[in-house]
């Protein structure tokens, strides 16, 4: 790989939120490709990414859309929602409506952050003027002159300079000159006056700006008059989900009048099928630019003329807390909403106005406002400079610019050099492109068009991992990824560490970010999934050969629950020699594997890629695990040592040694053997505290429950050895294990285990092995509430946490209320099925022994006696011949 040694100069105008998204996936893109950038933000503004609509510091000023459909990047809806949760809105969902203000933030943060991380490849610049000309060079780049200063050469311009301000063009002559008259409501202070006085108000525009207005001048003894001539406020937006539904059929048809009737069709049957007509509109939004592009001249003003402002009302909605005070403002008629124009206006003698209406109402109010929203074409100095020069025409209708894919196009419909836009300047082109989620996809598509991939050398050797697969990196981040996967192999710590240099020496490589979203995922591990997982999906896209890209798409489908195993095992099919898929496959301890992936699949998979190892310990460290979960003990243990042989610290062959050990009942030797390695090479075990678990373990079959104790404080208590995920799986399921088998007598310290845990990973884990877990120590805390809402996320969740986890949380529910019977018969129906949940089958063995406790709570113990029997044929441990001589017959 060669970087693109030419800088490349792009300016800005504009610095709201379309000049903010187009800076953050400009600096972002120039990180990734690693191509040098000069960036130049021009705008007079105080603050980045605020502009007129986010500026307003009025808490009752809500966002129109949902937070949830608010991120800054196309690929990565939530990202908003984890910013406030991360910045004092932990609660908040994607549902909620934020305030405008709190969104201004996070814009001005996300564009900081994107600054901060590309550092040393991207320079930015902020210019606190304005743009009022543009010229070409005789070079073809692109000359800015600024206010306060001479020209700034560009190779290329994006004039991300929002709506238009509204024209004002109904309003009498009288009321433009009138001091009463507030043609721009959102400059700072225009509304003081206002404010401070007592006098009543009209609105003219009932759209979104006239309800936030109406929000901040409502006020006891007040009226406040809306007026427009279809006289439709905003519909609010549903109080809960209302369901989804496809586009309807018909949409193809270039006919205004037969895709009218195929929408109206497709409305009444949202209504008919949810009980709302929003599903079938949302629908519709993907499609939008394409039909309107569809449509004629003619028929766009017929659209417009019929159907507008219906549209319009629909499509832009209120916040639900918005539209109940504005509800409440009409009840008690401090609000009117009217239907008209403004006739005359005159002046009375105390300064007031008297303005009569269409229908022949005089109003007398204090203050008149325009809210009659955008007018249709940008109109500032540097605009109007550019519609004079011919380098700029109006857009259809005369609507916003003309432009190809966003970049403007001259009088006679030719590019008009390096000049590009985005949002609303492109509305008569795209009809629907003032709002977020439009505005950051162009966004991103402009990035892509203004920088160029860098080139690969020809011939140029590229890097390999330790399997000898070709890295899409240069040799720094490949050596960092190789000591990642390293240790992943060796379950030692530090991976997580050794990828994030990865993608810190190279922001493009795809299987750096890919690894971090793994161990995220599925370890637990300080890593922002969703934002690695989107990294790596760009720079898949970018740079990458089909293995990493099939990686990506592996890892993609198991954090979002598509069809991630079978893709796992189609993907080692192709590339058997892929480690790190190998070792998120076979579940044995770094990860939860496939989860249906029977013993004699798993082998064949082993089979499979075997010739690509030739006998390599981390192979034969995997077989020799499943060679104990088929019950081959001996074969395991051999296999196990072989692996030791070749390389010691291979954690998996301990972990297939330790496993060897307890289901042979070999407790007083698994427990010194285990113990010595834990003291010794296995300091550096990422997973320790399931080693000491393991040791517990025997401990807890040898009927030693001073050990169990000793061994849970020093090794296993949460909070100062053990963490997150860890906590859970080892130090819970321990804790209940030993309460239910009588070993751990008083208080049992379940509370630090689920304050060790985030709150999402116990209600909300995204896998069922985790959830499994989570239930377990939720019942130990005798949490009903939390083990309910576990339930309903796993309702919703993946077909293994449906039909698996579902059961479960239901039987361990029954089990804390004392229902034992049901508690009993739920937990035995799921034993067959439960290692679908994937890990081994000692952790899932905590199922059989709650069972055990169920039935002898229930007084049932001839049941309790077989169930006891079985387990005594596999293994005769103390405590097991204890618990059967309590229930002699």
């Amino acid at each position: 790989m060669t970087d693109v040694r030419k800088r490349h100069n792009v300016a800005i105008v504009g610095a709201g939120a379309a000049g903010t998204l187009t800076a953050v996936q400009l600096c972002e893109t120039a990180h990734r490709r690693r191509t040098p950038l000069d960036l130049v933000l021009i705008d007079p503004a105080p603050e980045a990414g605020r502009g007129t609509a986010y500026a307003t510091r009025d808490p009752r000023h809500r966002l129109n859309v949902p937070a949830g459909n608010m991120s800054a990047y196309p690929d990565d809806p939530g990202h908003f929602v984890r910013w406030l949760c991360r910045h004092g809105e932990p609660a908040v969902t994607g549902a909620d409506f934020a305030t405008r203000y709190r969104y201004g933030a996070y814009l001005a943060d996300t564009l900081g952050q994107a600054v901060v991380r590309a550092h040393g490849t991207v320079a930015v610049r902020r210019l606190r003027t304005l743009a009022e000309s543009c010229t070409g060079t005789p070079d073809g780049r692109v000359a800015l002159h600024l206010a306060d200063g001479g020209p700034l050469a560009v190779d290329s311009a994006v004039l991300a300079t929002g709506p238009a301000a509204a024209s004002a063009g109904w309003a009498p002559p009288a009321l433009r000159t009138s001091p009463r008259f507030i043609a721009a409501p959102w400059v700072p202070d225009a509304l003081d006056p206002v404010r401070d006085s007592p006098d009543d108000v009209l609105l003219v525009g009932t759209g979104l700006t006239a309800v936030d207005l109406a929000l901040t001048l409502d006020r006891p003894g007040r009226t406040v008059h809306a007026l427009s001539r279809s006289g439709l406020l905003p519909q609010p937006h549903a109080l809960g989900p209302a369901g989804t539904m496809p586009a309807p059929d018909g949409l193809d048809d270039t006919s205004l009048g037969r895709l009218r009737r195929a929408v109206y069709r497709h409305v009444s049957r949202s209504v008919r099928t949810h009980g709302d007509w929003r599903p079938g509109l949302d629908s519709l939004r993907p499609h939008t630019a394409r039909l309107w592009r569809s449509l004629t001249p003619e028929e766009r003003e017929e659209f417009l003329a019929r159907e507008g402002a219906l549209w319009n009302t629909h499509r832009h909605r209120m916040a639900p807390a918005t539209a109940e005070h504005v509800s409440r403002a009409r009840t008690a008629r401090r609000l009117h909403v009217r239907t008209g124009t403004v006739a005359r206006v005159s002046a009375a003698e105390d300064g007031s106005l008297a303005v009569e209406l269409s229908d022949g109402q005089v109003l007398h109010v204090g203050w008149v406002i325009d809210c009659t929203g955008p007018g249709r074409r940008p109109d500032s100095p540097l605009w109007q400079a550019l519609f004079t020069a011919g380098l700029a025409a109006p857009g259809p209708l005369g609507m916003g610019v003309a432009t190809r894919e966003g970049q403007l196009a001259d009088v006679r419909g030719r590019l008009a050099g390096p000049l590009f836009t985005l949002g609303a300047p492109r509305r008569g082109e795209l009809w629907e492109t003032t709002a977020i989620p439009e505005i950051r996809v162009q966004a991103a598509e402009l990035a892509q068009r203004l920088l160029p991939f860098p080139e690969r050398r020809r011939g140029a050797r590229r890097p390999a991992d330790g399997q000898g697969l070709p890295l899409s990196t240069h040799a720094e981040a490949a050596a960092a990824y190789r000591s990642g996967l390293d240790r992943v192999l060796k379950v030692r710590s530090g991976a997580e560490d050794a990828f994030a240099r990865a993608v810190a020496l190279d922001p493009g490589f795809a299987l750096g970010h890919a690894a971090l979203a793994l161990l995220g995922h599925e370890c637990a591990a300080a890593v922002d999934v969703p934002r690695a997982l989107a990294d790596a999906q760009r720079s898949a896209r970018e740079r990458a050969d089909d293995r990493e890209r099939s990686f990506v798409d592996v890892i993609t489908r198991r954090v979002t629950g598509d069809d991630g195993d079978e893709a796992l095992v189609r993907h080692l099919r192709g590339h058997r020699g892929d480690a790190l898929a190998l070792a998120a496959a076979v579940p044995t301890i770094a990860f939860s594997g496939v989860s249906d992936l029977q013993d004699d699949d798993a082998l064949r998979l082993l089979d499979l890629t075997s010739p690509a190892y030739d006998g390599h310990w981390f192979h034969t460290s995997l077989l020799a695990f499943l060679r104990q979960e088929q019950g081959r003990l001996h074969e395991a243990g051999e296999l196990a040592h072989r692996a030791l042989a070749a390389e010691p610290a291979s954690g998996h062959a301990v972990h297939a040694l330790a496993h060897v050990h307890y289901e042979s009942g070999a407790h007083e030797a698994g427990r010194d053997w285990l113990d010595g390695w834990v003291s010794g090479r296995g300091r550096g075990a990422v997973h320790r505290a399931h080693f000491s678990w393991h040791i517990a373990l025997h401990e807890l079959a040898l009927d030693d429950p001073a050990a169990v104790r000793r061994r849970w404080f020093a090794q296993l208590a949460p909070g100062r050895v053990v963490s997150g995920v860890r906590a859970l799986v080892d130090s819970g399921s321990l804790l209940w294990r030993a309460r239910m088998s009588d070993s751990w007598r008083g208080d049992l310290p379940v509370a630090g285990v689920l304050q060790a845990v985030e709150r999402d990973v116990l209600e909300r884990p995204q896998t069922a092995f985790t959830a499994l877990h989570a239930a377990v120590a939720l019942t130990a805390a005798g949490d009903l509430a939390a083990l309910r809402r576990l339930r309903d996320h796993a309702a919703g969740a993946d077909e293994v946490q449906r039909e698996v986890v579902v059961p479960l949380c239901e039987a361990f529910a029954a089990l804390v209320e004392e229902r034992f019977h049901e508690a009993a018969r739920g937990l035995d129906a799921l034993l067959p099925v439960l290692r679908r949940v994937g890990g081994s089958a000692a952790q899932r063995e905590v199922v059989e022994e709650t069972l055990l406790y169920a039935l002898v709570s229930d007084g049932r113990g001839e049941a309790a006696r077989r169930l006891l029997d079985a387990r005594l044929d596999r293994t005769r441990a103390p405590r097991d011949r204890r618990l059967r001589a309590g229930l002699a017959s």
